[in-house]
């Protein structure tokens, strides 16, 4: 039986693409690994920072998971063993899936036609090898990065920044007729505290309420419960490129493309920065990355409170490095070389738990457009090697558990749960091409083996672009591409 699809009458229909590029199904592709020392087992990760009171449920309520953008979930995943899958084809690409207290799934996209950033309801629970949403709602336009980054309240509302610089609160509800609707109300107009021609880039709750926000141009800001606004501004040619992440002791992260920065409120209830850390951003922009700078979302893990420690990977010349500080001092607890097998470069945000992070290469990978005032790239492009690198850290220092070749094209995620780590791999040689195929991959947190791996439908059309998937608490994983929405399991 195929997904049904419903309309709100106040949105307009969905533009088809002019797309046309044919599916093929992938064969499986063995990779080997290379260890860089003895694998023992490691035993459980964790903790994971407490849940945020004004989240939505805990692993699927921001793009990243959690507050503190640990790319970790309690919940499992579908597994090592045989899957099925079922394409969303939106015509859109969806680096956005959340999943509320109702197991619906509120995926932000943006169209292929007009970058149009529309919000989509989808119930990833219906039957049937194709669906489409259950009701969409547009929203005004920004700059590419603006309209990305978004999470879900402890209401099941989505929380986003439209181009206008209007923050919302998008919720669904049935009508009387059954029908599913899209609603939306506006929190506040960050218009007067917004330079024209900037956006929002990431937003993200404290544990008290207030709703923080850091827009492309560096303008920090939050919005309390009652409606106020209170900006600072970072310095002068500091871009913020990435989302933003928040700590149980009311400290919030932001990373811009020349240092990692922790803030609080102060007791007025203005955005303070309580130190700042400069980092090695390289000589250029490099291949596989979407800014000049490090492009880590910058990630909360730690073995006590689940927010010890603070981490980026910078974006050095040659070799790059994951940089550990210390969660309120700023102190730098190691600075551990990463991706010496692979590309020496990172777009994505670490998996953070306990005393481990992961860290992913995006060297080289092939994005069809960059945000503006991004810089060239150098070399101009590159050959997409991959590469994993798990490093643990110790009371006097840091130490890399292993490294390995996997290609990851995706934001890869652990799940607490089931102790594996998920992704989509890209498949093809180094030097890729439109023909280059995906396979759902699982791996081994604690030797960084591959476990499983099934391939996915598609070439161009089903790229994930290194998008962030969402594990749901029906243990399926659905991972968003430049087209729609693959579903596996």
């Amino acid at each position: 039986m195929a997904f049904t699809s419903v309309r709100s009458d106040a949105v307009s229909p969905t533009r088809k693409t002019a797309m046309r590029v044919p599916l093929i199904l992938l064969a499986a592709c063995s990779m080997a690994l290379l260890a860089t020392g003895p694998a023992t087992a490691t035993g459980p990760l964790g903790p994971l920072a407490p849940p945020n009171p004004f989240l939505g449920p805990l692993g699927t309520a921001t793009m990243h998971g959690d507050a503190g953008s640990s790319d970790a979930t309690p919940l499992a995943g579908p597994g090592a063993g045989p899957v099925s899958v079922s394409a969303y084809p939106l015509a859109s690409a969806c680096p956005t899936l959340l999943e509320g207290s109702d197991n619906l799934v509120v995926a932000l996209c943006t169209a292929i036609v007009d970058r149009t950033p529309t919000v989509h309801l989808i119930d990833p629970a219906a039957p049937g090898p194709i669906g489409h949403s259950l009701a969409a709602f547009p929203l005004a336009k920004g700059s590419l990065l603006g309209g990305v980054y978004a999470y879900l309240d402890n209401n099941d509302r989505l929380v986003v920044v439209d181009g206008e610089n209007r923050m919302l609160r998008i919720g669904h509800a049935r009508d009387a007729t059954g029908r599913w609707r899209l609603t939306s109300e506006q929190v506040a107009d960050l218009s007067a505290v917004i330079p024209v021609g900037d956006n929002v880039t990431g937003l993200v709750p404290d544990w008290s309420g207030n709703v923080w926000f850091a827009t492309g141009k560096g303008v920090v800001g939050l919005v309390a419960a009652a409606g106020a606004v209170a900006t600072v501004t970072l310095p002068v040619g500091e871009q913020v490129a990435n989302s933003i992440s928040a700590a149980p002791s009311g400290r919030i992260a932001i990373a811009t493309t020349h240092a990692l920065y922790e803030l609080r409120a102060d007791s007025s209830g203005r955005p303070e920065v309580l130190w700042r850390a400069a980092y090695e951003r390289g000589s250029a922009r490099k291949p596989g990355q979407l800014s000049w700078g490090t492009g880590s979302t910058p990630t909360y893990f730690g073995p006590n409170t689940g927010a010890d420690y603070l981490t980026i990977v910078d974006n050095a010349d040659g070799q790059v490095n994951a940089l550990v500080f210390r969660s309120g001092t700023g102190q730098l607890v190691c600075a551990q070389p990463v991706l010496t097998k692979g590309g020496a470069g990172s777009e994505n945000s670490p998996i953070g738990l306990g005393r481990s992070l992961f860290v992913a290469s995006t060297y080289g990978y092939p994005y069809p457009a960059v945000p503006e005032g991004a810089g060239p790239a150098v070399p101009p492009t590159a050959p997409f090697t991959g590469g994993m690198t798990r490093v643990d850290v110790a009371d006097n220092g840091c130490h890399t558990v292993w490294e390995n070749t996997v290609r990851s094209a995706a934001v890869p995620h652990l799940s607490t749960a089931d102790g594996a780590v998920y992704t989509v791999t890209r498949v093809g040689l180094d030097t890729t091409t439109p023909l280059d195929g995906y396979a759902f991959t699982v791996l081994d947190p604690d030797t960084g083996a591959v476990t499983a791996r099934r391939p996915l439908p598609g070439t161009t059309v089903d790229d994930p672009l290194q998008m962030s998937p969402l594990i749901t608490h029906g243990r399926q994983l659905l991972q968003g591409t430049v087209t729609g929405v693959l579903r596996v399991g």
